[in-house]
């Protein structure tokens, strides 16, 4: 909770607009305005909780429908006026039945598809925690770590096949699987997808360092193999 003893609740009668973005995807799921009882409410609850301009009273999102928001983290922007908030939503969050309340197909900032891989690496280790009947994740770990590394193996040269005498959408479907075995790989290893995103990203500012300011976009792989 960053910076919420200092707010500016004079503004606007007393309400801040409150922007709510899922926590894992990014996507923006929709605006309302929170005083300082919803504020409250919020922070004591877990949930999204708004002050209902049309209602006249606090209002938790989901309260009807169950399709709650499950708070993560908040935040106020340098001007105390406005909140940001993560959360975990439990079902659409818009009143019509979509994920955002701007839209079924809301504009996505650049890196927002990548959003899945971690809702991905979730389901991964909620297989892993509950190993449920049926689940291929959960027989791979029961085949244990050298069997999955195995996998790995398996379908890196079957995307590598793929790539010189097969279609597009053959390629994109054993790309899918060799990144979700080598996720489950990382999973059993108790690393995360996003270290090995920082090791990449800490490649590519170590390289650009190394040539100066004028090789800041990103260019061909370096002595490394990371992106540069």
């Amino acid at each position: 909770m960053s910076g919420l003893d200092a707010l500016d609740w004079a503004k606007d009668g007393g309400l801040l607009p409150a922007i709510v973005q899922d926590a894992v995807s990014g996507t923006v799921l929709m605006l309302g305005y929170m005083n300082r009882d919803a504020l409250a409410a919020t922070r004591e609850s877990g949930r999204v909780t708004f002050w209902s301009r049309s209602k006249g009273r606090l209002w938790t999102k989901g309260e009807s429908s169950g399709h709650f928001l499950e708070v993560r983290a908040i935040a106020a922007d340098c001007d105390g006026d406005t909140l940001l908030i993560l959360a975990a939503p439990a079902g659409p969050t818009c009143h019509r039945g979509t994920r955002s309340c701007f839209g079924a197909q809301p504009p996505q900032a650049a890196a927002e598809p990548f959003g899945f891989l971690g809702v991905l690496e979730q389901l991964i280790a909620q297989r892993i925690a509950e190993r449920p009947p049926g689940s291929y994740t959960a027989k791979l770990l029961e085949q244990g770590t050298r069997r999955i590394a195995q996998k790995v193996g398996e379908e890196g040269l079957e995307l590598a096949l793929a790539s010189v005498a097969q279609s597009d959408e053959e390629v994109v479907a054993e790309a899918a699987d060799l990144v979700y075995h080598v996720m489950l790989l990382l999973q059993s290893k108790q690393l995360s997808l996003g270290r090995v995103v920082a090791e990449l990203a800490a490649r590519h500012l170590a390289r650009n360092a190394e040539r100066g300011p004028a090789h800041a976009a990103p260019g061909a792989a370096g002595p490394t193999g990371a992106p540069t």
